[in-house]
């Protein structure tokens, strides 16, 4: 079977390689087969191969494959397996190793794809409204039932979308940052209920303070983080709570420059890795949600472009493409 690997941390356009790997093995009872029709590219896949900033370039014995979320369809099920069947179309997350052509999974990290919602959207079903969940969580946790401004970064991402029309759906008051004065104009038509504001203005600080009714902010969401994080900090009302899940941005933050302790700021780290530690009752809700998110909004999962696997090099120079709107995927032949 194809898949993408690597052998060593690095820049991952150029440590990937598109190679011929061994087939997983025959599922096992309570797990399936699925062939790979389509996959995400995620930051945090592209994070996974890259390692941490500034860390050392580890190499490994054996190669690697990326990925963790995608959608196929079964191939062979183990003994045992009754709810899902060969020829079903479904998604899953997390199951390694999603960048190749085939994959074996237990059953419970398996989702059965509903007829009306095409390859495209099922292939984004889980993570971004997993991650929206799992940032919304924490927005509540931060507040202490005392609701007040929100603010999150990289708001014209994938996940920041969804983060956008659940804020207006619930009554939260957003203010959206994004890098340029084009992504303000794109997220004002789309969401015209919510600031949006550049952080390329000289005065974006200022615009977010206005914005906030002149409090500051109680919660900010950052997805940035690096240089930014210092900034970010100074915009929070005393005792607010900056969450951080991504590392989008360059450059570092010194943590004693952020004023923790006189001002009782509170910073905190979230992941779609955490996700794992809900009970499968909870999981089970969750998962229900996503479907019914991309059953009804399929138009908050949006695709950027489609590269089959040979062309990753390409997707992943898409996926850091100024401007990008929407999740590149990588998609392989049904057989």
């Amino acid at each position: 079977m194809r898949a993408i690997a690597y052998d060593q941390h690095g820049e991952a356009g150029q440590v990937l390689r598109l190679s011929e790997q061994l087939a997983p093995a025959a599922p096992a009872a309570g797990q399936v087969q699925v062939r790979v029709l389509s996959r995400p590219i995620h930051p945090g896949d592209l994070a996974g191969v890259e390692g941490l900033p500034g860390g050392p370039r580890q190499r490994f014995a054996t190669p690697r494959i990326p990925g963790v979320e995608g959608m196929g369809v079964i191939e062979t099920v183990g003994e045992g397996v009754q709810d899902l069947r060969p020829g079903q179309r479904v998604a899953f997350f997390p199951v390694p190793a999603a960048w190749s052509e085939l994959v074996t999974a237990p059953t419970d990290l398996v989702v059965p794809v509903p007829e009306s919602l095409s390859d495209e959207t099922a292939a984004l079903m889980l993570v971004n409204p997993l991650t929206l969940l799992t940032l919304l969580r924490a927005v509540e946790d931060a507040q202490h039932s005392q609701a007040g401004p929100v603010v999150q970064t990289a708001a014209g991402s994938s996940v920041g979308k969804l983060v956008s029309a659940a804020a207006l759906k619930h009554g939260i008051p957003l203010v959206n940052l994004v890098r340029s004065a084009t992504g303000v104009q794109t997220l004002r038509q789309r969401f015209p209920g919510l600031p949006a504001i550049s952080t390329a203005d000289a005065d974006w600080r200022t615009q977010v303070q206005d914005a906030t009714g002149g409090r500051g902010a109680q919660v900010i969401l950052d997805a940035v983080g690096g240089s930014l994080t210092g900034e970010l900090a100074g915009l929070l009302t005393d005792g607010g709570t900056l969450i951080t899940y991504g590392q989008l941005g360059s450059g570092s933050t010194p943590l004693e420059s952020l004023a923790l302790t006189p001002r009782a700021l509170t910073l905190r780290g979230t992941s779609i890795g955490q996700w794992m530690t809900r009970t499968p009752e909870e999981r089970a809700e969750d998962i229900a949600f996503a479907a019914r998110l991309a059953a009804t909004a399929p138009e908050l999962f949006e695709v950027a472009a489609s590269y089959d696997l040979a062309d990753f090099a390409k997707a992943i120079d898409h996926v850091r493409r100024p401007g990008k709107s929407g999740t590149v995927l990588l998609t392989s032949p049904a057989s």
